[in-house]
């Protein structure tokens, strides 16, 4: 009964979107954000305590002006999934430009397929489902299924309405492996903490434990890794520089070469985040291990 409330409510607040438009949407989630920045804080001791220690030279105000930013972000993020069922065909392949989209397809043809990874930064769904249309090609998206079947099944009928399918997380790791042996394309979101018994590795100056598996995957494939992470433009659309993470120059163990080359992704999606702090998902316990 709770998860059929729950969708009843998300999919109300779909066609609110539907009815506002998406313009209007984007204006409207910031009264969200004012509303559980203020009134209902949900995460806002985590948000805060991970501000304080990723940024610590930081003023108070400043570390208040990023936070209040990041539940800004969320909100309008959340408006844009809602609206999703509604967008066009023009509006989802024009909402981001990416820069050097043309390396994934280089990358595709060459090697055993690719690994897209994004970051819950910006807007994470646009990037996956831009990205397929512009190159009209199918991204194997591996996703978290959520606590909620019904809305679980509502973000997967958005995900793949248009060029791409979705494999849940915890499918058997063979599906992924034939993505890449048949030269597809494997899309996935890797920057939330990873099993306390994983690696630690340092993410803006503390140690926390690291997903490895698309450093593993790529090595067992033999698979280019490949960002893409959406920053939000002022006037709402999106901008993803397509960037290859550096395989070379690996030590010759391969623990070592899987702990480096997490390092080397680890390290530049930091840089990403330390140019627009206020846009990535810091509600998330990123250090508990």
């Amino acid at each position: 009964m709770k998860n059929i409330f729950e969708y009843i409510i998300f999919l109300s607040l779909s066609y609110f979107c539907r009815f506002l438009g998406l313009n209007l949407s984007r204006k409207f989630s910031s009264f969200i954000a004012f509303f559980f920045f203020y009134f209902l804080p949900i995460r806002k001791d985590v948000v805060f305590d991970n501000l304080k220690h990723a940024f610590p030279e930081f003023s108070a105000e400043k570390i208040k002006r990023i936070a209040y930013g990041s539940y800004k972000n969320f909100t309008i993020t959340l408006v844009e999934i809602l609206y999703l069922p509604w967008m066009t065909d023009a509006q989802i392949k024009q909402v981001v430009h990416f820069n050097n989209v043309d390396l994934i397809t280089k990358r595709e043809q060459e090697k055993n397929g690719v690994i897209l990874l994004s970051g819950h930064f910006g807007n994470w769904e646009y990037c996956a489902i831009s990205v397929g249309v512009q190159l009209n090609k199918k991204l194997s998206v591996i996703v978290k299924p959520q606590r909620n079947t019904y809305v679980n099944n509502w973000m997967n009928k958005v995900r793949t309405r248009w060029t791409n399918e979705v494999v849940p997380l915890g499918a058997s790791i063979r599906n992924v492996y034939s993505v890449l042996l048949n030269k597809g394309i494997v899309a996935m979101v890797a920057d939330q903490r990873g099993p306390e018994e994983s690696i630690k590795l340092e993410f803006f100056g503390r140690k926390t434990s690291v997903y490895t598996g698309p450093a593993i995957l790529s090595l067992k494939m033999n698979a280019p890794i490949i960002y893409g992470i959406t920053v939000r433009q002022p006037d709402f659309s999106y901008d993803s520089d397509i960037v290859e993470i550096n395989r070379e120059n690996l030590p010759e163990n391969f623990d070592d070469k899987v702990k480096e080359l997490s390092e080397r992704m680890l390290k530049y999606l930091e840089d990403i985040i330390r140019k627009n702090p206020e846009q990535w998902f810091w509600m998330h316990k990123r250090w508990k291990h």
